[in-house]
């Protein structure tokens, strides 16, 4: 599933939980924070899935809408692309990074489950990525229980680089803290640059999808 993976290679989620195994609270509410990551992509692709399976009731007209739904998310992402590689930060200057990350030694369980929750679910980057591929999966004739099942594949994929800093936090403890600030420190430089290759990436592949099923 490419649009988990595009999920999955979000910088800023991955700079989040990275930063909270260095808080007094790691434990805690690194798992919390996996645990609201995986809730956001559950809520919005059951949402998709579940308007899939209206559409779908007329196949011609399903598919109509598929198109058109795919071809308006592929125009945002693209703009999303542009937006992000304008706002890249010159090779000289320090990348400016959410004002929430400053306070994320005060966070407690809920806190750390919310702004996850935001971050996958409401994150319009991650939002149209996971429409897209739950409006794939609505698309492809799966039974309730097949859908239900692709559903939770794709949020394990697009949960993997989230959830390997808790795990390796967990099994490694102090041990891992050179290795988890270092990739930390690279992808705070480099964050508006991937975030805008992804975006352009999986726009131009929803683009071509929606193109592709209204010109069938």
């Amino acid at each position: 599933m490419p649009f988990a993976v595009g999920v999955a290679l979000s910088p800023v989620p991955i700079i989040a939980v990275i930063l909270i195994l260095f808080t007094p609270k790691a434990r805690t509410n690194s798992v919390t924070f996996l645990i609201g990551w995986m809730l956001g992509l559950a809520a919005v692709g059951g949402i998709v899935l579940a308007l899939g399976d209206i559409s779908t009731d007329d196949s011609s007209g399903g598919s109509t809408i598929s198109g058109v739904i795919k071809l308006a998310l592929g125009l945002l992402l693209l703009l999303l692309a542009a937006r992000n590689w304008r706002s890249r930060p010159e090779s000289s200057e320090q990348a400016e990074m959410p004002r929430w990350m400053n306070a994320l030694d005060d966070f407690n369980a809920a806190k750390s489950t919310g702004i996850a929750f935001l971050l996958s679910g409401i994150n319009p980057k991650n939002l149209i990525l996971t429409a897209g591929g739950a409006i794939t999966i609505a698309s492809v004739g799966l039974s309730n229980g097949e859908q239900a099942a692709a559903l939770v594949v794709y949020i394990l994929i697009a949960s993997l680089t989230v959830g390997a800093p808790v795990l390796i936090y967990l099994v490694m403890g102090e041990k891992a803290d050179a290795g988890l600030t270092s990739l930390k420190d690279w992808l705070a430089v480099n964050n508006a640059a991937v975030m805008a290759v992804l975006l352009l990436v999986f726009g131009a592949k929803l683009l071509g999808d929606g193109i592709s099923i209204l010109s069938a």
